[in-house]
């Protein structure tokens, strides 16, 4: 038995944000201590490279967790080969009203309508800067709430200049559900001007840091496969170097009758993996390899670990089955995604 199966009791008594912020604060102070061996796993190694980038085995912590980069020599010590910070906005915001994370035990899911809260893009930078963590580093970036969606693509713009320097990749988030009219920016002339307007900045950034850091897009599951069609597309004529799918669900299908389970927000864990991967396999078979896949949504052990990989992930990360099942699902998932 794992020390954080004996620990679980304890933080899923109390408030879910609690759990999460007491969880992240315990980690950090146990941090170079023998205890924290003890909620640590290792993982066999199993290089890969992507982007020109190593990566020690092919799982990762999705973004979220660490929305401030806070924590990642804890996180990292765990045995990720790559972690997500963020989402990170322009200036720091308070994220929507709580409650605003529940817990569908039953499930193993979570509701979450966060709302991008996050310290801003300068404290998140300075936070990586003093990291010691030596796996790869993503940094996910987002608009602030009450920037107009007609004029995200300054938001965007603001927060990919000041992660270049500092980030091994970075992920575009135009799919979470909890910022009003984000994910309008998934869609036609929207999308295609944003990712346009990214990719002449990384060139430009590119050049003058002689450093090119990988640019992705992490779309919703709550998308028709003409839907998907279409941004597969986009990515291609703007050269976008990566996608990761998915973000959370909308859909509330077999969890309307649990405790919580009309919850407003993005719905993750189990529930989602299906219709995930459903959207993964469709970015597969239209991409065609042209650009690497990191897939998320819905793994909690080696079935779907390996599901996600057969459907096309050349990478995974993951974040709900972590939380309910600790690190012991990292060396679960790398092994089963070998």
């Amino acid at each position: 038995m794992s020390l954080y199966s004996l620990i679980r009791p304890l933080l899923f008594s109390m408030d879910a944000e609690k759990a999460h912020d007491v969880s992240l604060r315990s980690l950090r102070a146990v941090h170079g201590t023998p205890l924290h061996s003890l909620l640590s796993v290792n993982v066999p190694d199993d290089p890969v490279e992507f982007w020109g980038l190593p990566f020690r085995h092919r799982v990762g912590l999705a973004a979220g967790l660490d929305k401030n980069a806070d924590y990642l020599d804890a996180l990292g010590a765990l045995g990720f080969a790559f972690i997500e910070v963020g989402t990170v906005t322009p200036r720091p915001q308070p994220g929507n009203a709580k409650p605003r994370i529940f817990r569908l035990k039953q499930a193993e899911a979570i509701i979450n309508r966060m709302g991008f809260n996050n310290k801003g893009v300068d404290h998140l930078v300075e936070q990586v800067k003093q990291s010691h963590y030596d796996g790869i580093i993503g940094i996910n970036i987002g608009k602030n709430f009450d920037t107009p969606v007609e004029k995200a693509n300054d938001d965007y713009l603001i927060g990919l200049r000041k992660v270049y320097a500092h980030a091994d990749y970075v992920t575009v988030n135009i799919s979470s559900p909890n910022t009003q009219g984000l994910r309008s920016l998934q869609y036609g002339e929207a999308l295609d001007s944003l990712l346009a307007t990214l990719k002449a900045e990384q060139r430009t950034l590119a050049a003058s840091h002689q450093k090119n850091v990988p640019l992705l897009l992490k779309i919703a599951p709550d998308l028709s496969q003409d839907e998907v069609v279409q941004i597969a597309d986009a990515l291609v004529r703007n050269q976008i170097d990566g996608v990761i799918a998915t973000n959370t669900t909308l859909s509330r299908v077999g969890v309307e009758q649990l405790p919580h389970g009309n919850e407003t927000g993005g719905l993750s864990g189990k529930p989602v993996q299906q219709k995930s991967t459903e959207v993964l396999r469709w970015l597969k078979a239209e991409l065609k390899g042209q650009m690497p896949i990191i897939g998320v949504g819905g793994i909690h052990d080696a079935q779907s670990a390996a599901e996600k990989r057969a459907a096309g992930a050349d990478l995974l990360q993951i974040y709900t089955g972590f939380i309910y099942q600790g690190a012991s699902l990292i060396r679960t998932a790398a092994i089963a995604a070998r």
